[in-house]
This record gives structure tokens, C-alpha cells and sequence, in this order.
């Protein structure tokens, strides 16, 4: 088996606010990824005293935990014990019903000698390579469907669309929206590796078009996740002055890859 992992925050006088890990049991009998990509809030008040590091941490290591140690339980079931588990040590302390209490986007993998499960909440992307080459991405798109009118502000997203019926969903305090997340279950068989990345790495695609998501697993297969990034950043900064025409709110973002062959 073969894993590579790469982070990297998009200004380095800023914590990461993305989370990843691969857990590889020591029955030997499988495996499991955990993705996260932490909301970055505007200026002004969340509701909360922690920072989105601290919430992606948490959460992030308790996907890793229970997936590995809880296999009876769906993928689902697993996220919102998670989310559970999270949101208790700050109950008492901060205002989880706000909508800019921290929150993170969510791409969950387990994979046994039978199958490989996935989870996909919010902008966070999963890539399925099977023995054929084949490359299958598994996306929650429901936020690349919204109309930009619809994310002018931060305010009106707010409001209308975060967490709402009709609008996105992402990972915060309510154990409740893991039923809304891209769940499937396809056989071992079936997969001979797969790919996680955050929306700063999948922006090689969504962005910047150098490429399809057969295109994009190729290439972190071929030259290393690091690779993916660099390029990312590189695209980046050669296109900071209209970073508005390709829907970026900033030049650079959090970017996360990890890659897996099974």
C-alpha cells in the first residue's frame, strides 16, 4: 500500500485550518481517510471562544477514531457521533446555534478486504481510480449549483443558504446533517486507489481547468501530491489580479491531498 498526504496553509502567517489523516489498523484488515476543510469565518462575531483549527482537530480525530475502531457503524452514524463528541467540551461556553460557529467540510473513506465506503459533505472531493484506469469523482455539489447572487455576501449566505433546506451543509454542531451528506458503498474490487482533496488542491480542475478529475488523479499519481499543490500555487500566484473572474475570495487557500493505493 502505498499513502501520501500533503497540507498546506495558503498564507503562512496563518494557522491550517484543514485537517487529514489515514489510519491503517493493526488488524491489517483495512483502512480509512479523514478529510476536513475548515470554514474560514468573516471578521466579527461566531459565537464561539475556539478557533476553526481547534474544531477541526476535534472533530477530525474523532471521525479518525471511530472509523477505525466502530466498523458496525455506517459512515453517517459515525459523523454525527463525531460531531457529537466535538460539540460537547463547548456546549456550556459558546453559542452552537450560530451559524458561523465553527464548522468544516467533510470527505470520510473506509475501505476492508470487501469494500470501500465514502462520505462526501460540502466542497471537499473524492476520486475513485478503478482497475481499469477508470477515475469516478464523488462530490456533494449542492454549493457549486447555487447562483453567485445567492454567496454575494457572507451575510446573506448566512441567512438563507448555510445549513438551510435548499442551500449547502457543513459539519458544526448539529449531529443531524450527516444525513445529508454523499454517502455510497462500492466493492474493494472495484477500486485500486482514491484521492481526497480539499477545494484549494481541487482548484487545479475548478478554477484553473488545467485539467479533468481523470486528469487531476493522474497527475498526483504520476508526480506526488506535492506536486498538485505546487502547481496549484504556482496558477495562483501568476493569476492573483483576477482571482474575481474565477470566483476566488483569495488568492491562496488551505490545500490538502491524500492519496491511497490499495
Amino acid at each position: 500500500m502505498r499513502t501520501e498526504l500533503v497540507s498546506e496553509p495558503g498564507d503562512r502567517d496563518r494557522p491550517n485550518e484543514d485537517f487529514a489523516s489515514v489510519a491503517l489498523p493493526a488488524s491489517g484488515l483495512g483502512g480509512t481517510l479523514v478529510v476536513l476543510d475548515g470554514v474560514t469565518p468573516p471578521k466579527g462575531a461566531t459565537g464561539c471562544l475556539h478557533s476553526v483549527p481547534w474544531f477541526t482537530a476535534r472533530l477530525g480525530g474523532a471521525l479518525t477514531e471511530l472509523t477505525v475502531s466502530c466498523r458496525d457503524l455506517t459512515l453517517s452514524e459515525i459523523l454525527s457521533r463525531a460531531i457529537l463528541r466535538t460539540a460537547e467540551p463547548h456546549r456550556s461556553s459558546c453559542d452552537l446555534s450560530h451559524p458561523r460557529t465553527p464548522q468544516a467540510t467533510v470527505v470520510v473513506a473506509r475501505w476492508s478486504a470487501e469494500t470501500v465506503e465514502y462520505l462526501v459533505l460540502s466542497d471537499s472531493a473524492l476520486l475513485l481510480e478503478s482497475p481499469d484506469g477508470t477515475v469516478t469523482p464523488h462530490l456533494d455539489d449542492r454549493l457549486a449549483l447555487l447562483p453567485r447572487s445567492a454567496l454575494a455576501t457572507d451575510a446573506l449566505a448566512d441567512a438563507t443558504i448555510r445549513n438551510k433546506e435548499g442551500g449547502f451543509f457543513t459539519a458544526a454542531a448539529d449531529p443531524t446533517v450527516a444525513t445529508r451528506a454523499v454517502t455510497g458503498v462500492v466493492p474493494r474490487a472495484e477500486v485500486r486507489a482514491l484521492a481526497a482533496l480539499t477545494d484549494g488542491a481541487t482548484r487545479w480542475v475548478e478554477k484553473f481547468q488545467e485539467g479533468d478529475w481523470t486528469d487531476c488523479f493522474t497527475y498526483v499519481h504520476k508526480e506526488g501530491a506535492q506536486a498538485l499543490v505546487d502547481r496549484v500555487r504556482t496558477l495562483e500566484r501568476a493569476d492573483a489580479e483576477q482571482r474575481a473572474h474565477l470566483g476566488r475570495s483569495k488568492t491562496h487557500d488551505d490545500a490538502t491531498v491524500v492519496y491511497v493505493e490499495l
